[in-house]
């Protein structure tokens, strides 16, 4: 019998059933490539991590995600909640308010916020880029966009490790009442190397958060996201390009999931260097062991 402590999270959320659900394998030791994955697929969780000691100086601790089809060398989320684990098994200390994590993506720091279950925790994700910036009239792109109202700003490609294609809407309304065209999502993603369409609009006035996005994910699977910390880090890295951040002082909410029965909220920045942070809150769901030999 090989137990290991266990733990299924909700993420960017401040209840149980409103986020993005994680599952933390920790005392990793021992798991190679094939039993992470088949414990990924068991889950049937967006992504799974697992634990190990830092290998490189500096580091608090060593992360892996699976999804249940493959390693994935870095999301938003699964950094987010992996952290929060770490902190609350005393696997590694805050350094002035911050932690490394090590990984495929190399070296990433988390900065946290306050504690308990009103604590933040924060990723800086990989720097992303502009790949392409197209039109709504772009054929890989019309069927996609089907009906839907245009914002402001122009459809891009944008990678920050993963790939979205992001394009505004013109309303939060127009953006939550849109319903998917699967088939040309699903193409796009496949001819563009890319997860899928992030849309987004700007929330109404007198909401408790300042940008609505909705994150279809075409290739391998078929899905909207409930939370995305990557797919909204990438959105945001291009609102800063065109000096379209909302919110105040690089600093918003996005309100992310209620289409799927979800209610997620996730804080974004920009600081001065340019570099992005996605976070928000965790809950613990589930505590335990997992047998797996």
């Amino acid at each position: 019998m090989t137990l290991r402590r266990y733990l299924q999270l909700d993420v960017f959320a401040d209840r149980p059933g409103a986020g993005n659900p994680l599952a933390v394998v920790l005392d990793a030791q021992g798991l190679d490539d094939v039993q992470m994955q088949a414990i990924a697929r068991w889950t049937r969780l967006p992504e799974t991590t697992f634990v190990f000691p830092p290998t490189q100086p500096g580091a608090s601790y060593r992360i892996r995600m699976f999804s249940p089809r493959r390693e994935v060398p870095f999301a938003g989320h699964p950094s987010v909640g992996t952290a929060h684990v770490v902190l609350e098994a005393g696997l590694a200390d805050l350094n002035s308010g911050h932690l490394l994590q090590e990984g495929v993506a190399g070296l990433l720091p988390l900065a946290v916020d306050g504690e308990g279950l009103s604590r933040k925790i924060s990723v800086r994700t990989p720097r992303a880029r502009v790949v392409e910036i197209a039109q709504a009239t772009d054929p890989r792109l019309t069927d996609v966009l089907e009906g839907l109202s245009p914002g402001a700003l122009p459809p891009a490609l944008m990678d920050g490790g993963r790939r979205w294609w992001l394009a505004e809407l013109a309303s939060e309304a127009a953006l939550r009442s849109a319903t998917p065209h699967w088939d040309a999502i699903a193409a796009l993603a496949e001819g563009t190397e890319s997860m899928g369409l992030c849309a987004f609009a700007r929330a109404d006035v007198g909401r408790d958060y300042d940008l609505v996005v909705r994150a279809f994910v075409g290739a391998p699977a078929r899905f909207e996201d409930a939370a995305s910390g990557a797919a909204n880090a990438t959105l945001a890295a291009w609102l800063n390009h065109n000096g379209a951040l909302p919110g105040r002082g690089g600093r918003y909410t996005v309100s992310q999931g209620r289409e799927v029965g979800f209610d997620a909220r996730l804080h974004l920045s920009v600081d001065a260097d340019g570099d992005v942070w996605s976070g928000g809150q965790v809950c613990n769901v589930v505590r335990g062991a997992i047998d797996w030999p």
